[in-house]
């Protein structure tokens, strides 16, 4: 890492606040935010940060997931097609990681390369999602619901899986606009209730995983943590201040600026 032992941290806990203001404002961005920043801003080798985020992002969204239940914001039958084959992907490619020994060098390129197509595709939909939950939200009303489609959604299970594994990004504005690909008639509170609560056994799994091999610093981890927690209050205090399209606006500039940032990394 680039700076000196507090500085460190203190930079880290500054961009926790970061990272929690984005996700109190608009829903999505941790993963998405908080592994480039780490791998680019801090120079955290690229396995490491994806371990230490993917533990951050399941203590996060796990502060979200009794809220969502409790207003019936979950679909369990999807969610368990969808936690089927992430689980199942997430294992086998925890598995290969562990197992066969990659070349270390060459999968930091991977990471880094795949992680740079999945903010674009993050940006993108962060910025079309809105527009079709409000399309879709003056079509039914909140309680609608949408029979699983088991083969689909298991398979979409597979490639998040494999996804958030390797780079800790794909199980937020990726995964909701997944959703509302395969379930149109599904309400909107619910297709955002669900993914967010399929992302926290995702993320955690894959985080403990990446932890038995060392690729979790607890240290980065708890400053990530000290920074988000009065950012996610913050944020979600100042939500209403702001119109939503500019708030995914930002988001989205932020994530094309986090590609940006890791290619001339990489280059």
């Amino acid at each position: 890492m680039h700076a000196s032992f507090p500085d460190t941290w203190i930079l880290v806990s500054l961009g926790g606040l970061l990272v929690g203001f984005l996700i109190g404002m608009t829903g999505v961005g941790g993963g998405s935010v908080t592994t480039p920043m780490l791998i680019s801003g801090f120079g955290v080798a690229p396995a490491l940060a994806v371990g230490t985020d993917l533990l951050f992002a399941s203590i996060t969204k796990a502060s979200a997931a009794w809220r969502h239940h409790k207003y019936g914001n979950v679909d369990w039958a999807i969610f368990g097609y969808l936690a089927c084959g992430s689980l199942t992907s997430t294992l086998i490619t925890l598995a290969w990681l562990k197992f066969a020994h990659p070349d270390t060098t060459l999968l930091a390129s991977v990471i880094r390369t795949v992680l740079i197509g999945a903010l674009v595709a993050s940006s993108l939909a962060v910025s079309l999602v809105p527009w079709w939950l409000r399309r879709h939200g003056s079509q039914g009303t909140p309680e609608m619901r949408s029979a699983p489609r088991p083969i689909p959604t298991v398979l979409y299970g597979l490639l998040v899986g494999a996804l958030v594994t390797l780079t800790s990004v794909g199980a937020g504005a990726i995964g909701v606009a997944i959703l509302i690909m395969l379930y149109p008639n599904l309400a909107a509170r619910r297709i955002v209730g669900t993914d967010i609560v399929h992302a926290i056994p995702l993320a955690f799994i894959s985080g403990v995983g990446h932890l038995s091999m060392g690729n979790v610093d607890f240290g980065l981890l708890g400053a990530l943590l000290i920074g988000s927690i009065p950012g996610i209050m913050l944020g979600s205090r100042l939500v209403g201040a702001f119109p939503d399209w500019l708030l995914r606006l930002l988001l989205s500039v932020v994530l094309i600026y986090a590609a940006y940032l890791l290619y001339t990394f990489a280059h």
